[in-house]
């Protein structure tokens, strides 16, 4: 069985930062690619980023683009999410998500986080 636990959210003031971190773990697991969504409060959860395992080719959302930064350690099986210059409008749960299958790039996952809260004060 396939266990996402994303860690690192928390309350920063507009134009910090912050890093999340989601591990992996389950026996052999070897995902093709993993990702980071998020849900705002009223909204519809959305893609922000997502990373093919092995080549590390990325792709993101056009609102965070420049600022936020997916990358892996391979070692690990962790996926991290470095956030910069963090606006109020990026207040949401941010879930990560894992997938098997190989499609690039990847926008539909089987495994999915419980979720961590980030929330940027203005």
């Amino acid at each position: 069985q396939v266990q996402l636990v994303e860690s690192g959210g928390g309350l920063v003031q507009a134009g910090g930062s912050l890093r999340l971190s989601c591990p992996a773990s389950g026996r052999t697991f070897s995902p093709y690619a993993m990702g980071w969504f998020r849900q705002a409060p009223g909204k519809e959860r959305e893609f922000v980023a997502a990373i093919e395992w092995i080549s590390s080719t990325t792709v993101y959302t056009d609102s965070v683009k420049g600022r936020f930064t997916i990358s892996r350690d391979y070692a690990r099986n962790t996926m991290y999410l470095q956030m910069n210059s963090l606006k109020p409008e990026d207040t949401a749960v941010y879930y990560c998500a894992a997938t098997s299958a190989h499609r690039w790039p990847a926008y539909e996952y089987e495994y999915w986080g419980q979720g961590t809260q980030v929330t940027v004060s203005s």
